[in-house]
């Protein structure tokens, strides 16, 4: 009797241990390492998430049929107990990270955003322009970066797909036509709910055979690739013999000049049904548009007013992007 009343208050007192507040002080992300019990034992123990790594150890082995401990980042509430620890690291999701890629960059501008994220491992070199999707990515702590880019290019090729078979009539030939034409599109409005008007512009320029004269391809020919948004336009820019140059070559650039959302590529698959040629900045926000020289030159005049009343430094001029040049 003596013995079984042992044995059942050191059960008692085990099961009291393994299910009693522990602790830790706060809340907390915790990096459970690769290797053994004691190595994470140790881990926790040092961050103050558990008080005997012997009974960690103890309560491991004793509900080893649970599960193994798996490594990772994961997140521990205040006062967890012992019970409460071993079913988060085993059956816990580890803490998500995320990293986010706007529209409109660069392939050299999104490797430095991937290559800066600090919870991610490795490096990557800048990707094809174009290739990759631009949104919010999840990631676990110490996932590849590489890993990272190989998702963001699979929802690019799935999306592209997902949309082109659904693309109005539009003079684009192929799903690489629609992205370079809409890395565009994307450059030249912050504005999703022009993207339709601006893609037709430039899709109507298509149809005439006129030259479609973005000042976004003359910025990224300029820089050699590192941008296409918020440089300043020189004449010699405008006379570079680069291939990516619209203003001195017909027909679309030989590749897109940044990574286009979503909204810009459903944009040129599906533009808006205007006969616009041209459009030049308002002055206070957005683009005007006309199908003639003389409307566009009106409308320049017009910028030019508000550009003076509101003291804008920055000049315009017959360019179609958010970069003007002087008349």
């Amino acid at each position: 009797m003596v013995l079984v009343t042992t044995l059942r208050l050191g059960m008692m007192a085990v099961d009291e241990t393994y299910h009693a507040p522990g602790p830790l002080q706060a809340s907390g992300a915790f990096l459970i390492p690769q290797g053994d019990t004691a190595q994470v034992a140790a881990a926790l123990s040092k961050d103050g998430a558990i008080s005997s790594p012997f009974v960690f150890h103890v309560a491991v082995w004793a509900t080893r049929q649970d599960g193994p401990v798996h490594a990772g980042e994961y997140l521990i509430p205040a006062r967890s107990s012992l019970a409460e620890i071993l079913q988060i690291l085993r059956h816990g999701m580890p803490v998500q990270h995320q990293v986010t890629i706007p529209e409109g960059l660069t392939g050299a501008q999104i490797a430095a955003i991937l290559n800066s994220a600090p919870a991610a491992s490795g490096s990557v070199a800048p990707p094809v322009e174009g290739s990759v999707l631009p949104q919010t990515y999840d990631f676990v702590w110490g996932e590849p970066r590489a890993a990272i880019l190989a998702r963001a290019k699979l929802a690019m090729q799935q999306s592209l797909n997902q949309v082109w078979t659904g693309r109005g009539a539009v003079p684009l030939l192929s799903p690489q036509q629609a992205v370079i034409l809409a890395s565009i599109v994307q450059e030249e409005s912050p504005l999703p709910g022009e993207l339709p008007e601006i893609a037709a512009v430039y899709e109507n320029r298509l149809a005439k055979g006129m030259k479609l004269q973005a000042d976004p391809t003359v910025i990224y020919a300029a820089s050699g690739g590192r941008t296409s948004l918020g440089e300043p336009i020189s004449r010699t820019d405008l006379g570079n013999p680069s291939p990516y140059n619209t203003y001195a070559h017909l027909g679309l650039p030989p590749g897109p000049i940044c990574a286009p959302g979503m909204a810009a590529i459903d944009a040129v698959l599906h533009p808006a049904a205007i006969p616009a040629l041209y459009f030049v900045a308002t002055g206070h926000g957005g683009h005007v548009f006309s199908k003639s020289f003389k409307g566009q030159l009106k409308n320049i005049a017009a910028y030019e007013v508000a550009k003076k009343q509101a003291q804008v430094a920055r000049p315009s001029g017959l360019g179609l992007g958010r970069k003007k040049r002087s008349v």
